[in-house]
């Protein structure tokens, strides 16, 4: 098809209205924009556009012929709800911005709800990677999907002719290293969550980098000195614009809705420029080498092309920190196990199934023989242990069966191409075996798991922060939901009272702070996994200036999971939990046996739930534990 000036669309960031202003003067095509609340930038009063100023601005951006989007991007919780509601009455009958980012599934249920007539688009954070995805976006009403930033243009490209939908694709602007809404880092750390405009950047800070055989008990480090092993540069796709153009993205994303005017001017024209006189001159297209030299000298961290021509390395990292320009927070300990807080007590006599996720077939035995209700097998499976087989998940069976247990089948948090098509092959196996259910993890394995006809659990990666958003899952077919990790006990028990769905909540286990595709272990260790894969089979760490260790674990999809430094631990407060369907244990990075005492510890306090012994569980499970246990985002909560 040949290139016009509606081929592409130029979009802007915009925090004030003198921004505003100057990337509509600069030639934008489109911006972006948030309210005052529900969004992701959410940390400055100054930025941002109040309910009056947001109608001046689409009234403002629609006299140039600019459209505008709004960013109601952030997860809700459930007490925003209401509020929710009338934000987006008013933006239906009253402010009428050409599309709206959204995040949370919440958005897209109240919509439909209250039978509004609102243009929708996907947030970056939630994390588009498949076809699938996207025709399930489709019939909600989003017309345009954010790709992950961790896709290639020539993934882009194939995603492009399989889905025929509007892409937006960032390609200028601060980038995260971790996949987009599978970071809650900031979340439990600082109680400031990434998914809630409030990321305390703790991918800004050092580390070190180890083997973890190499770290003494004193929790110093071996060799490696300290750099910014995580501070990726910002994303400049201004040399690579061909590439782009041909891809078949339609909107090309500025980040940076925090940038002063002249900034975003500068920029905005720049790219203006070059989009321009490609599309005049394709064949005949050069680089303005002047536009070139004043982003240059413009630069803050240096630049980087990410994911979109290949993977990045350490080049795109800006390892020495001196260009990084602000610093929202420093290493800190993660916080000890405390049950200083006093909560009320749930008054129920429901009693929660016992979940365990197992990593091998001695887990299963373990889990079974501590009176485990559900066994989740297979999907993500840490290095050097191998993936679940067909005749692997088969003996599982076998041993649930006698054990009068629920096998559930897990599925790859990430699911591109290649994992789409392992579990339709999987799934296609599964009618011999007839396991109880399936445990997915995005919108696309979600449609691919309901072609086999089993129950369908929604996993951790969907975020459910509210009952909107549970009631979404529920009407498309889901059995159970994950509570997100980054509820509070307050929020978590409202999420428990009004979900239509049953909920499951993780309550112990080696957590996932960050999930990167950046190859870390090549990087460090200077080794080709098809050289030298035995150096991708062992146990490393980070170490940040806290002293606090992170272990990297890398699956069978060369992806890298960093853990919390201490490991989940909520068994003092599922007596005031006990509205959850389901607890479970994430015990993937443990040994057999030690999945199996823990199995046993909290079979006896489930059973025995108004009166079991909180400290001398505790005490049990602290003997050979990993790493140390913490409550995560329940040491915030109060009697209020």
């Amino acid at each position: 098809m040949l290139l016009n000036k509606k081929s592409i669309e130029l979009l802007a960031p915009v925090g004030k209205w003198d921004t505003l202003q100057a990337a509509v003067n600069a030639g934008a095509d489109a911006v972006y924009l948030g309210g005052k609340a529900f969004n992701m930038r959410m940390f400055r009063n100054d930025f941002n556009f109040d309910n009056n100023t947001l109608k001046k601005a689409v009234k403002y951006v629609h006299s140039h012929d600019v459209k505008v989007y709004l960013t109601l991007n952030n997860l809700i919780s459930e007490e925003e709800i209401p509020a929710l509601t009338e934000y987006l009455k008013l933006l239906n009958d009253d402010i009428r911005p050409d599309a709206l980012i959204v995040q949370d599934f919440a958005v897209i249920e109240l919509i439909r709800e209250l039978g509004l007539d609102l243009n929708l688009h996907s947030s970056i954070m939630m994390n588009t990677h498949n076809s699938l995805m996207i025709d399930k976006f489709k019939q909600y009403g989003i017309s345009r999907v954010v790709a992950s930033r961790e896709m290639s243009l020539n993934e882009i490209r194939l995603l492009k002719e399989k889905s025929a939908i509007e892409l937006e694709y960032f390609i200028h602007g601060d980038m995260c290293i971790a996949e987009g809404g599978q970071c809650f880092h900031s979340g439990v750390v600082f109680g400031n969550s990434s998914n809630r405009g409030r990321c305390m950047k703790p991918c800004r800070w050092q580390y070190k980098f180890a083997e973890e055989k190499d770290i003494d008990n004193n929790d110093k480090m071996v060799a490696k000195k300290f750099s910014y092993k995580l501070a990726l540069k910002d994303m400049c796709m201004y040399r690579a614009l061909p590439q782009l153009i041909q891809s078949g993205v339609y909107s090309f994303k500025i980040e940076g809705r925090m940038r002063d005017a002249e900034f975003i001017s500068q920029i905005v024209g720049i790219y203006r420029r070059a989009i321009d006189k490609y599309i005049h001159d394709p064949a005949g297209y050069s680089i303005n080498q002047n536009d070139w030299h004043n982003l240059e000298i413009k630069k803050v961290r240096g630049y980087s092309t990410c994911f979109a021509l290949g993977k990045p390395t350490y080049a795109d990292i800006g390892l020495s920190g001196k260009h990084e320009p602000r610093f929202f927070s420093n290493a800190i300990k993660e916080s000890a196990f405390t049950t200083k807080a006093v909560f009320p007590q749930t008054v129920n006599n429901n009693i929660p199934l016992l979940a365990v996720r197992c990593a091998t077939l001695d887990h299963v035995k373990e889990a079974c023989a501590g009176k485990a209700d559900i066994i989740y097998a297979g999907g993500d499976v840490y290095r050097p242990l191998t993936p679940w087989t067909i005749e692997d998940i088969k003996k599982a069976r076998e041993l649930t069966q006698k054990a009068n247990c629920q096998l559930v089948i897990s599925t790859p948090r990430i699911t591109k191409t290649r994992e789409l098509k392992e579990m339709e092959q999987l799934f296609a196996s599964l009618t011999d075996i007839n396991p109880d259910g399936i445990l997915v993890h995005n919108m696309g394995t979600l449609a691919l798991a309901q072609t086999t006809n089993l129950p369908v659990r929604c996993g951790v990666s969907f975020s459910i922060f509210n009952s909107k958003a549970a009631s979404l899952l529920q009407k498309e077919g889901a059995v159970m939901g994950t509570a997100s990790l980054e509820l509070s006990y307050a929020q978590v028990n409202s999420l428990l009272e009004n979900s239509p769905l049953p909920i499951e909540i993780i309550v112990h286990g080696a957590i996932e702070a960050m999930i990167c595709d950046f190859d870390f272990i090549a990087e460090e260790t200077g080794k080709n996994q098809l050289t030298a894969p035995e150096a991708f089979n062992k146990h490393y760490a980070f170490i940040d200036t806290a002293s606090e260790i992170h272990s990297i674990r890398r699956t069978q999809y060369d992806r890298n999971y960093i853990l919390f430094a201490h490991d989940l631990c909520l068994l003092p407060y599922i007596d005031k939990l006990n509205n959850a369907a389901s607890f479970c244990i994430e015990a993937q990075d443990y040994t057999p046996e030690y999945t199996g005492r823990l199995v046993h510890i909290y079979r006896r306090a489930i059973d025995n739930l108004t009166k079991y012994n909180k400290k001398d569980l505790l005490k049990e499970i602290e003997i050979n534990a990993p790493r140390k246990i913490g409550n995560g985002v329940y040491r915030y909560d109060s009697t209020k």
